[in-house]
C-alpha cells in the first residue's frame, strides 16, 4: 500500500515512533546542532543503553518464570524450603552496582566536558554575548561589538559564544534546546556558558522556568549565520535603531509581553556590569540615576 503522505510527515511519524515520542518532530536535544546537545545526546542514549542492559533481561526473565512456574508445568521444581545462596546473592548485588558505575561514569565524564563555564575547543576565537532575562523578554548585548538586540541572537556559524547570563527580574532558566546546557539567570549573579553552532541555521530558544504571566511567550530565536553575514547584520545594527542608554533601558525595563525582535545601534558602556550590581533597584520600574555609567 502506498501512502499519500507527503515525505516530511513519513519521516517525521517514522522518528517520533523510533524515539517514542522524546523528541516527536519538535527539534530539540535529538536534533543537536552544536557540539554540547551532541554531547548531550550521547550521554543520553549511553545511560538509556546501560539501562536497557538491565531492564530488557528482567522483563524477559520475569515473563519466563511466569511461563515456566505456571500452575500446569509439572517439569518445574520447587523449592518450598529455600533460603539462602551466595551465587544469587552476587548476581542480586554486583548486576546493580555496575549500573550504578557506569551511569555515574557516564555522568562523571560528562559533567567535566560539558561544564558549562568550559571554553569550547575551536580554531575560532569566541565572541562574548551578554544577557539578561526580563519581564518577559531576553535581551542580548554584545560588549566588544558595542550593540544589542532583544527577543534575537545572531551568532556566527562554527564559532564559539561565551555568555554571561543574568536577570534584572525574578529567576529565569536560558536554554537552546538544539545547542544545550539550560542554565539559570537569576538577579544579582552571573551564570557562564558556552555554546556553538556547527552550521547555519534557525534554532528556537526559551525561558523554561516560570517566571509570571508573560513566561509562555518568553521566546527567542537563535540565527546562526556565516561570518560574513554576521558582519554584514553588525554593520547594518550599528546604522539603525535606537540607543541602549540610561533611558532606554528603564523603558526596556517594563512589563511587556511577547515583544517583537529588534536592536540597539548602541549600547552603554557597562551595562551588564551595572544590571547585576543593581539588580535589586534596577528591576524597579524607576529612573536609574546615572548608575549606568
Amino acid at each position: 500500500m502506498i501512502s499519500n503522505a507527503p515525505p516530511g510527515r513519513v519521516r517525521c511519524a517514522t522518528v517520533s515512533a523510533a524515539t517514542l515520542g522524546l523528541g516527536g518532530c519538535v527539534p530539540g536535544i535529538l536534533t543537536p546542532a552544536g557540539p554540547v546537545a551532541a554531547g548531550e545526546r550521547l550521554i543520553l542514549f549511553d545511560s538509556l543503553a546501560i539501562m536497557l542492559a538491565i531492564i530488557i533481561p528482567v522483563i524477559c526473565l520475569t515473563i519466563a518464570f511466569a511461563w515456566w512456574f505456571r500452575a500446569g508445568n509439572d517439569k518445574a521444581k520447587r523449592l518450598p524450603d529455600f533460603a539462602y545462596s551466595g551465587r544469587l546473592e552476587l548476581l542480586v548485588w554486583s548486576i546493580p552496582a555496575l549500573v550504578v558505575m557506569f551511569l555515574g561514569g557516564v555522568a562523571w565524564v560528562g559533567s567535566h566536558e560539558l561544564d558549562p563555564p568550559k571554553p569550547l575547543r575551536s580554531m575560532n576565537r569566541a565572541i562574548d554575548v551578554d544577557v539578561v532575562a526580563l519581564d518577559w523578554k531576553w535581551l542580548f548585548i554584545y560588549p566588544d561589538l558595542g550593540i544589542a538586540s532583544v527577543n534575537r541572537l545572531v551568532i556566527p556559524a562554527g564559532t564559539p559564544v561565551s555568555f554571561r547570563i543574568t536577570s534584572a527580574t525574578v529567576m529565569n532558566s536560558f536554554l537552546v534546546p538544539q545547542l544545550g546546557s539550560q542554565i539559570y539567570a537569576m538577579s544579582g549573579m552571573t551564570t557562564r556558558l558556552n555554546l556553538m553552532a556547527d552550521h547555519p541555521g534557525r534554532y528556537l530558544g526559551r525561558s523554561v522556568h516560570y517566571s509570571g504571566k508573560g513566561f509562555p511567550d518568553m521566546r527567542f530565536v537563535v540565527h546562526s549565520v556565516t561570518p560574513t553575514q554576521f558582519g554584514a547584520w553588525v554593520a547594518g545594527t550599528r546604522t539603525a535603531g535606537p540607543v541602549l542608554d540610561e533611558p532606554g533601558f528603564v523603558a526596556l525595563d517594563r512589563d511587556s509581553v511577547d515583544v517583537k525582535p529588534y536592536t540597539y545601534r548602541s549600547v552603554a558602556p557597562k551595562l551588564f556590569e551595572a544590571v547585576v550590581r543593581n539588580s535589586g533597584t534596577l528591576s524597579t520600574k524607576t529612573a536609574v540615576d546615572g548608575r549606568l555609567q
